[in-house]
């Protein structure tokens, strides 16, 4: 029978007897996925091909497996820096200055072009998902998820609000509050590039704490407890402590060539083991220099 791989999820029936397509959708699958899989033959009960009314007795296992995938990504060689894998999820270090998905204008040299090449590399035949974005600019902790199943999973995780996710910034003038909670909804702004504080905008709130105090600035520990486009960088902006270096959002000058802004620690549940995983990554030389700087000298 199959082996558990990156196409292959087990579950065994530990409850009393219930029907296929039930089992599943309290597994955490989809209804999408499930119709998907019967229709294709590839859920099996024990050794046996079955039907979504089919019964789960207790004790039985139902193999599920999912078809592999053409990738549509254009695959580039690039030094990936891995701080987790598992079968499901590959979690990253970005570094600064790098795209994470394709544009029109930046068909490749992105992280995606690199994963995609990861992925032939070890022979995973998977399109490539992203589960959290980070700017051009922001370095950090970022999640690629391997197949569906774990796409789907961290992807309810997040609209949960069971996933952690903390980022590091340094921002003008000195932080009063050691710790807050910004609360303001935000939507597009009338240029159609940047986002905005707006009251009919989506609720946005981002927890903070400080860090450290230094020269006219403050090392924040920020908290995402809702992840809309740019929302650290707007609500920093917004409360008159842009984070130095960010173009967009500031118009203030700052010593950095990019916004200081670092995702450095992420907390999520592993989707087949349900292991809590809390990854962290230190941050970027340039956002140390600068606060070495900041320590001794307003710029």
């Amino acid at each position: 029978m199959y082996n558990e791989d990156e196409n292959t999820l087990i579950f065994i029936n530990y409850e009393e007897t219930i029907d296929l397509k039930s089992f599943l959708k309290d597994k955490g699958l989809s209804g999408r996925m499930i119709s998907k899989a019967l229709r294709s033959g590839e859920i099996k009960i024990n050794s046996n091909s079955c039907k979504g009314k089919d019964i789960v007795n207790k004790g039985a296992r139902v193999y599920f497996r999912m078809e592999e995938e053409d990738s549509d990504m254009m695959p580039q060689k690039m030094d990936l820096e891995i701080l987790f894998e598992d079968l499901d999820i590959l979690v990253l270090d970005k570094k600064p200055f790098i795209l994470v998905h394709p544009t029109p204008n930046h068909p490749e040299g992105t992280l995606s072009n690199g994963v995609a090449y990861y992925f032939i590399e070890k022979g995973i035949k998977r399109k490539v998902r992203i589960l959290n974005r980070l700017d051009r600019d922001t370095s950090g902790v970022i999640v690629f998820a391997k197949n569906p199943y774990g796409h789907q999973q961290l992807a309810g995780q997040m609209e949960k609000g069971s996933i952690e996710k903390k980022y590091l910034a340094v921002v003008h003038g000195i932080v009063k509050s050691d710790s807050g909670l910004i609360d303001l909804p935000l939507g597009k702004h009338e240029d159609g590039i940047r986002q905005t504080v707006r009251k009919d905008g989506l609720q946005a709130l981002t927890k903070y704490r400080v860090m450290e105090r230094m020269q006219d600035s403050t090392l924040l520990e920020l908290e995402l407890v809702t992840g809309r486009t740019h929302q650290i960088r707007v609500h920093l902006s917004h409360i008159g402590h842009p984070i130095m270096g960010d173009n967009l959002y500031s118009e203030m000058e700052a010593p950095i060539d990019r916004q200081a802004l670092h995702a450095y620690s992420l907390s999520f549940y592993t989707p087949r083991s349900g292991e809590c995983v809390n990854i962290k990554t230190d941050m970027p030389e340039d956002m140390k220099k600068l606060i070495r700087l900041l320590k001794i000298s307003k710029y």
